[in-house]
């Protein structure tokens, strides 16, 4: 039995557990090895580690944790049942029972449906000009459209390169304004669906067409599907809800309120699993954010069973 269980060891989910164990709360943080941000090379504008890769800041972390006595446990959460305490199973039949829930499983990116685009994710086919936009400046950037954010990705890359280049491919039309927009820029628009990427000796060089043409390109941007590792949260009755930027669907997450607390009482989320769109840095504030509400949460329930044992 533990005070708080949290599912997802990345940055979110040891922030929540670094909270709780310095207010000494029983935590166990049940993680299945496998980040969001593992393909990347480093971690980019997380202050005071920008440029560190992904797995010394999360090593960093779990030795904080249970330097305050904090457990972990490796493995994969396939379901979280409710009860007078709230009862985790993983994969392997493996259960643990906690008060209360920390969800900070994150979430997995969709990539287009392009050959080689997996290949070369996290290296040179990109989505964030905050998280890569540095470490291509400069080089010939392409933007694969496939939804109506391709227009404000391409405008975001060109202030990195001047040598930007926009694919049409499965995105809208352009409207008359954006073709001026994009002109005004100098940013290049290439029409026609695109059907791979090419690469020498594992860098990519080149975004090839259905027509068999070949724009050479070092770097790609595409816009991916941000789905919430959440389906382990059925049995609680509780769901993820469309996320839309730019008049389209990008993704589905957790709703929270303001202290990260779902719908469900006792069980709250923080990270990308809420917030589809926060760096590391964001997530790690709103882990704390919410280990600090389940603090609270904890003293208020303890304070209640206080006050009626006092009355008995």
């Amino acid at each position: 039995m533990y005070d708080v269980i949290v599912i997802g060891g990345g940055a979110a989910g040891l922030s929540g557990a670094l909270a709780l164990v310095r207010s000494r709360r029983s935590v166990l943080v049940i993680d299945d090895g496998r980040p969001r941000n593992a393909p990347a090379g480093h971690v980019q504008n997380f202050l005071t580690r920008d440029g560190t890769p992904p797995s010394e800041i999360y090593a960093i972390g779990r030795e904080e944790v249970a330097g305050y006595g904090g457990q972990f446990a490796d493995g994969t959460v396939t379901a979280v049942r409710p009860g007078d305490v709230f009862t985790v199973e993983l994969a392997d039949g493996t259960t643990y029972q906690g008060r209360r829930i920390l969800v900070t499983s994150g979430l997995t990116d969709v990539l287009p449906e392009v050959a080689g685009l997996a290949e070369h994710w996290g290296k040179d086919v990109l989505h964030c000009p905050y998280c890569h936009g540095w470490e291509v400046r400069d080089q010939a950037i392409g933007v694969l459209a496939t939804s109506p954010m391709a227009v404000h990705q391409a405008q975001m890359f060109r202030q990195l390169s001047d040598d930007v280049t926009l694919f049409l491919h499965t995105g809208p039309e352009l409207t008359d304004q954006q073709w001026e927009e994009l002109a005004a820029r100098q940013i290049a628009v290439v029409q026609g669906k695109v059907e791979a990427v090419e690469a020498v000796a594992g860098k990519l060089t080149g975004v090839r067409l259905e027509s068999g043409k070949v724009i050479p390109r070092e770097a790609l941007t595409v816009q991916t599907t941000l789905r919430a590792k959440a389906d382990f949260l059925v049995d609680l009755g509780l769901k993820t809800t469309v996320q839309e930027a730019f008049g389209a669907v990008f993704g589905d997450a957790i709703e929270v309120d303001a202290k990260g607390e779902t719908v469900v009482p006792g069980v709250f989320a923080a990270g990308n699993v809420t917030d589809p769109m926060a760096q590391v840095l964001h997530a790690a504030g709103a882990g704390l954010r919410a280990g600090a509400a389940i603090n609270g949460d904890l003293i208020a329930e303890e304070t209640r069973l206080a006050l009626a044992v006092r009355g008995s």
